[in-house]
């Protein structure tokens, strides 16, 4: 009996030896980052913070003939998801009725590109567009992508968005690319930040 009362002392000393010194539980774990992995942001989500504020907007469509038409509007810029993401939220001032588009631009330190998703109020289709080499630092290149790479009415375009003037001009250039390789611009647009939207870090 003397020996069971001991041995049975001797163990639960040991357990609380074991629970006071073991390390606690991560507060934090997350069961999905076996399958897909947290990851930060970036250099790309550097530039895409300066982004961040409210801008005017002009923007110029270049039809193949005739002269180009311009459209007044504004945009509202924001980071969202923790600083990986950036999404813009436009509003253009056409004829009688406002045009209303959403624009969802992220960057992949892993690779280097940019992922960017397009929906507007003109209509019904997503525009996705991805980046065919890494990040140079200044400019972003899209090129677009189809989720059906066989359709007939698949338009291959490339567009750049440079941040100019101090910071305080965005300029957005589409062209479209011919399969010989050359291009034609399409379309522009020229975001000049509010004088009354302080700039990111202000």
């Amino acid at each position: 009996m003397k020996t069971l009362v001991l041995t049975a002392l001797g163990l639960l000393g040991l357990a609380t030896a074991v629970c006071w010194g073991a390390d606690p539980p991560p507060k934090d774990k997350d069961p999905q980052a076996g399958y897909e992995p947290r990851s930060e942001p970036g250099e790309g989500q550097k530039l895409l913070e300066r982004f961040v504020g409210i801008w005017d907007v002009q923007k110029t469509f270049y039809p193949r003939s005739g002269d180009p038409v311009e459209t007044k509007g504004v945009c509202r810029q924001t980071m969202i998801h923790g600083g990986r993401f950036l999404q813009s939220d436009f509003v253009f001032h056409q004829d009688a009725n406002d045009v209303t588009g959403l624009g969802v631009i992220g960057f992949e330190p892993a690779t280097g590109k940019f992922t960017s998703f397009w929906t507007d109020s003109r209509s019904t289709r997503m525009s996705i567009r991805e980046s065919e080499d890494k990040f140079n630092g200044e400019e972003i290149v899209l090129y677009s992508r189809s989720l059906d790479p066989e359709a007939k009415d698949a338009r291959r375009s490339r567009t750049t968005t440079r941040l100019e003037g101090n910071g305080d001009k965005i300029v957005h250039r589409q062209f479209a690319v011919t399969p010989d390789g050359k291009e034609r611009l399409v379309m522009e647009l020229v975001l000049t930040r509010k004088n009354d939207a302080p700039k990111p870090g202000n």
